[in-house]
C-alpha cells in the first residue's frame, strides 16, 4: 500500500500524482514529464467528468501526494483516495481529442515554419526567384486571395460532401502533396540542360502563394474543433497554452532552418515539410474518431438540426411539394452560394462581421510592414542561404517570445482582464510602434524587424486566441464555414487587397521609399485601431459566453 505524504496549500513538483480536496475532491493533477501544458490539461479536464473547469488551486485546502509506504493522516477518507487514484489513470475523451488535435495543429506549424523562409528565400532568389523584379513580391501577394478563395472553395465542398473530419483529410492530403511535388518539380528542371527558367519561375511562384494561402486553411479547421469540445470558461483558459505548443514547434523550425538548408538545401526542405504535413493526420484522424465514438462529434450538432428541420410541419410539406413535382428542382440548404452563407452569418452574428472587417485591417497593415521587412532585408543580406537562415531565427524569435506570453502570461491575465480589452491594446501597441518608425529618413533592419516582430508576436498569441475566443459560443455553422470565410479568405484577402493598392501606387508613383512605406504603415494602424474598436464593443464578457455556450449546446 502506497504511503500518503500530507503537505498543505502548496502543490510540489516532480513525478507524482497530487490529489487536492475541499469537502470533497476537487482537483487531480498529473506530472509525468511530458508537455507541461499539455499534461496540465490532461489533469484539468481529464480527470471525470464531475469536475468543476472553473475551480481554482488557489482555493484549495488541502493537498494529498501519493508516494511509497503507508496510509499516514488525510483529510479524506480512504475510499476518496481510492477512487480518485483510479480516476488518475483516465483521461477524458474530450481532453484526449483535443490534445490530439493539437498535436497534429503543432505539426502543421512545424511544416509551415520550414516551409515559410524557404519559400521566400525561394521567391527573392536571384537564380530562381524574383530578385531583379521589384513588383513580383506585392503581386504574388495579391493573388493570394484568388488562391485562398480556390481553397476555400474546395474546403466547402468537402466539408459539404465529407463532413469535417473527411474535409480535414483531403485538405491535408492536398497541401501535404503540393509541398512535396512542387519543389521536386524544381529541383529535377534545375538539372536539366535545357532552359527552364521561365518554367521553374512559375512554379517558385506558385509554391509561394501556395504557402501563403493554405497556412489558414488547415488552422481554422484544427481551432474550429477544439472550440466545439471546450467550453468558453476553458477555451479562455487552455487556448493560450494550445497556441504554445505551435509557438514551440514553430521556435525549433526556426532555430534548426540554417542547418536544414546546409545539409538538404531549400527544396530538400520543402519536401521535408510536407512528409512532416502528412504524419499530423495521424492524430487528427484519431482525435475525431474519439469525439465519434463517445458522442461528442461536432457534426452532431448539424446533424441534429437537419433532423429538427425536416421532422418540423414546414419541412413536412415542402418535401411532399417537391415529391408531387419531378420537374421542379430544389436547390438544398446545403447547395446554397458560398456568399449567400456568408451573409446570412454575417447577418445572424453581427460580430463575425465585425471580425471580418477587424481582420482586413490587421492584415493589411500585417502585409506593409512584411513588405518593409522583406525589402530591407534583401538589401541588408543578399546571399540566400544566409537570409533563409537568418529569417528562420527571425521567425523562432518570434515563437520563443509568443511562447512565454501564451504559458506564462496570458492565461492568468485572462481570468482578470475581459477580451475587449486586449482588443483595443494591440493596436495601440502597433500605432506607438509604427509612428516612431515613420519618424526615420532611412529606417534600419532592427527598427522595421522591431515593429514586424511586435505584430506577429501579437498576431501569433494575443490575436489569435482572441479569435478563437469569439466563435466558441457560436454555432456549428459559424465555428466551422464562418471561421473559414474569415480566416481563409479575410485573412488572404486584407493581404491581397493591400497588395494590389501597393502595386497600384508603385505603378502610379514609382517605388516607395522605406519612409513613405512607413507612412503607410502608420496610417493602417490607424485603420486596424478602427475596426478593432469597433469589434471590442461587440465582444461577450466571459459570463456572456458561457451563458450563449450553454444555450447553443441545449445546457440551458
Amino acid at each position: 500500500m502506497t504511503n500518503l505524504a500530507i503537505t498543505s496549500a502548496a502543490i510540489s513538483t516532480g513525478s507524482n500524482i497530487i490529489v487536492t480536496s475541499s469537502s470533497s475532491i476537487s482537483r487531480l493533477i498529473l506530472h509525468h514529464g511530458t508537455s507541461a501544458a499539455a499534461i496540465a490539461f490532461a489533469s484539468h479536464y481529464g480527470v471525470s467528468n464531475d469536475i468543476n473547469p472553473s475551480s481554482s488551486i488557489s482555493s484549495l485546502k488541502s493537498v494529498t501526494t501519493l508516494r511509497g509506504g503507508g496510509i499516514r493522516k488525510s483529510p479524506i477518507s480512504q475510499q476518496e483516495v481510492k477512487a480518485t487514484t483510479d480516476a488518475a489513470n483516465v483521461m477524458t475523451p474530450q481532453a484526449k481529442s483535443v490534445m490530439l488535435m493539437a498535436i497534429g495543429m503543432s505539426i502543421h506549424y512545424l511544416a509551415y515554419s520550414l516551409a515559410r523562409p524557404s519559400t521566400l528565400a525561394l521567391f527573392t532568389s536571384k537564380t530562381v526567384g524574383f530578385a531583379s523584379s521589384p513588383g513580383a513580391f506585392p503581386l504574388a501577394m495579391a493573388l493570394v486571395s484568388p488562391a485562398s478563395l480556390a481553397l476555400l472553395a474546395y474546403y466547402t465542398f468537402c466539408l459539404s460532401t465529407a463532413g469535417p473530419k473527411g474535409a480535414l483529410r483531403r485538405t491535408t492530403w492536398l497541401c501535404s502533396l503540393t509541398l512535396i511535388l512542387c519543389p521536386v518539380l524544381i529541383e529535377t528542371l534545375s538539372r536539366l540542360n535545357d532552359d527552364y527558367s521561365t518554367i521553374i519561375r512559375i512554379v517558385v511562384g506558385a509554391i509561394f502563394i501556395f504557402r501563403e494561402a493554405y497556412v489558414q486553411l488547415l488552422t481554422s479547421q484544427y481551432w474550429s474543433f477544439m472550440s466545439s469540445v471546450l467550453t468558453p470558461t476553458q477555451s479562455s483558459k487552455w487556448f493560450a497554452p494550445i497556441s504554445g505548443l505551435t509557438s514551440i514547434t514553430s521556435a525549433v523550425a526556426g532555430w534548426t532552418m540554417a542547418l536544414c538548408v546546409e545539409k538538404v538545401g531549400l527544396n530538400g526542405v520543402l519536401i521535408s515539410s510536407g512528409l512532416l504535413l502528412s504524419t499530423s493526420l495521424f492524430f487528427t484522424e484519431r482525435a475525431y474518431t474519439l469525439s465519434e465514438e463517445h458522442g461528442f462529434n461536432p457534426a452532431d450538432e448539424l446533424i441534429k438540426r437537419n433532423e429538427s428541420k425536416q421532422q418540423s410541419p414546414a419541412a413536412k410539406n415542402k418535401g411532399k411539394k417537391i415529391e408531387s413535382n419531378d420537374n421542379e428542382t430544389s436547390k438544398p440548404e446545403e447547395e446554397e452560394g458560398m456568399l449567400s452563407k456568408a451573409s446570412n452569418l454575417f447577418g445572424r452574428a453581427p460580430v463575425l462581421k465585425s471580425l471580418f472587417m477587424e481582420i482586413l485591417a490587421c492584415q493589411g497593415l500585417s502585409t506593409l510592414l512584411n513588405v518593409l521587412f522583406v525589402t530591407k532585408l534583401s538589401q541588408s543580406m543578399p546571399d540566400d542561404s544566409q537570409r533563409a537562415g537568418w529569417m528562420g531565427k527571425f521567425f523562432a524569435t518570434i515563437n520563443v517570445i509568443s511562447c512565454v506570453l501564451q504559458f506564462g502570461i496570458l492565461p492568468p491575465l485572462m481570468s482578470v482582464v475581459e477580451p475587449s480589452t486586449l482588443w483595443r491594446l494591440m493596436p495601440l501597441i502597433m500605432v506607438g510602434l509604427t509612428s516612431l518608425q515613420a519618424l526615420d529618413v532611412d529606417p534600419s533592419l532592427l527598427v522595421i524587424s522591431g515593429s514586424f516582430m511586435a505584430m506577429k508576436t501579437m498576431e501569433f498569441s494575443v490575436r489569435r486566441m482572441l479569435d478563437e475566443l469569439v466563435y466558441v459560443p457560436l454555432d456549428f455553422d459559424s465555428r466551422y464555414l464562418g471561421k473559414e470565410i474569415i480566416g481563409v479568405f479575410g485573412y488572404r484577402f486584407g493581404k491581397s487587397g493591400m497588395s494590389l493598392a501597393l502595386s497600384g501606387l508603385t505603378s502610379l508613383f514609382g517605388n516607395f521609399g522605406l519612409q513613405k512605406l512607413s507612412y503607410l504603415t502608420t496610417g493602417a494602424s490607424f485603420m486596424w485601431l478602427t475596426t478593432s474598436w469597433q469589434l471590442s464593443n461587440k465582444v461577450l464578457t466571459r459570463s456572456e459566453a458561457e451563458e450563449a455556450y450553454k444555450k447553443i449546446k441545449g445546457l440551458k
